[in-house]
């Protein structure tokens, strides 16, 4: 095989992805030639699409008709991926403008899974980042009432965590004053707030062993319950959840699933299979990583393409943003808009901080 006949046939092979993407109609040698200006005769074209099928590459769904791409014809597109389709200056303004301003890690997540839906037209996810990899930046402690507190864990990404603090007196004893239970707030807030200041969430438990030792004997019982609350919001940090966008967007593309889209809902409700999956991609070298079709471990993704990349400055939070859709998928527009969407998301992230 000659090195032109190579090129000519990556040529071809990318020239029937294209229009199989676009028309989503298996596609004939001479279709190729006149929209593609491939510089060689139908016959030519016909013998290298021949080629690609004893490749595996290539397949004809039935007789007399054009060829489609495999899962290994996508996967060697997308390996010689030259150059990622741009966003748009519209686009590009509209991540802007969606992630400007002071929101909330909550309000970032459901307006880039929301976004990324819109920009890409297919099923959209994101991974929370993991609250135990991230840092304390403030505890706030609000009277409720008579021995009763709301405690506010704030982290640098700007996820905020609450619970109730009900603290009960020794036997016997009788509840403190308010003015004093007010002042015994103050103190134990002040205390936590230095021993958790730039903390891992992951060691508040660890940070605030023996706080009670610390303080006035008065705020004993108030610390130890303060501190078991707090322990309990970084215990609970542990559980991982992903949110999503634009399930509506595989109706659009029922032929592409056919009888497997059934099984792929099923899966979106079970987060821990989407949880698996992106895990699994978080291991692979490459900045965006794409598993197509059969390439995905969980047999409910096997007509489906998985394209993800991590976001945020902190690499071991494992949070990841993704976008699922059919094989025939675009695959240049789909991987620039996971990758900047992510850098923006991180980016908000960052001015957080």
């Amino acid at each position: 095989m000659t090195v032109m006949s190579a090129e000519r046939r990556a040529r071809v092979l990318r020239a029937i992805v294209e229009d199989y993407v676009s028309t989503q109609d298996p596609v004939g040698s001479k279709a190729l030639v006149e929209r593609h200006k491939l510089d060689v005769s139908p016959a030519t074209v016909r013998n290298d699409m021949a080629q690609l099928e004893r490749e595996g590459l290539i397949v004809q769904p039935h007789a007399s008709a054009g060829r489609v791409p495999t899962d290994k014809g996508y996967r060697e597109f997308v390996d010689h991926i030259e150059e990622l389709n741009p966003l748009s200056p519209a686009e590009r303004r509209a991540i802007a403008t969606v992630l400007e301003g002071p929101i909330d890690l909550d309000s970032i997540v459901d307006r880039s899974v929301r976004l990324l839906a819109q920009l890409t037209h297919q099923v959209a996810v994101m991974q929370y980042p993991a609250l135990s990899s991230a840092r304390v930046r403030h505890v706030e402690l609000v009277e409720l009432g008579p021995s009763r507190c709301l405690a506010v864990l704030i982290t640098d990404e700007g996820r905020v965590e609450q619970r109730i603090v009900d603290v009960s007196p020794p036997p016997g004893a009788e509840r403190a004053p308010e003015r004093e239970f007010l002042d015994g707030i103050a103190r134990v807030k002040h205390r936590v707030n230095e021993l958790l200041d730039g903390a891992l969430v992951n060691h508040v438990g660890r940070q605030l062993r023996g706080l009670e030792r610390t303080l006035p004997a008065a705020d004993a019982e108030l610390a130890r319950s303060v501190a078991l609350v707090l322990e309990d919001i970084a215990r609970g940090s542990r559980e991982e959840r992903v949110v999503m966008a634009g399930t509506a967007n595989l109706a659009r593309a029922g032929r592409d699933f056919g009888e497997s889209i059934g099984p792929l809902l099923e899966a979106f409700e079970e987060q821990v299979v989407l949880l698996r999956l992106l895990a699994s991609m978080a291991d692979d070298a490459q900045e965006v990583s794409v598993r197509i079709g059969e390439e995905n471990a969980h047999r409910s993704f096997a007509t489906s393409s998985v394209i993800s990349t991590g976001y945020g400055s902190d690499t071991d939070s494992g949070a990841r943003i993704a976008v699922l859709g059919p094989t025939r998928m675009d695959y240049p527009g789909t991987i620039a808009a996971v990758r900047s969407v992510a850098k923006y998301v991180t980016d908000a992230l960052e001015r957080r901080r």
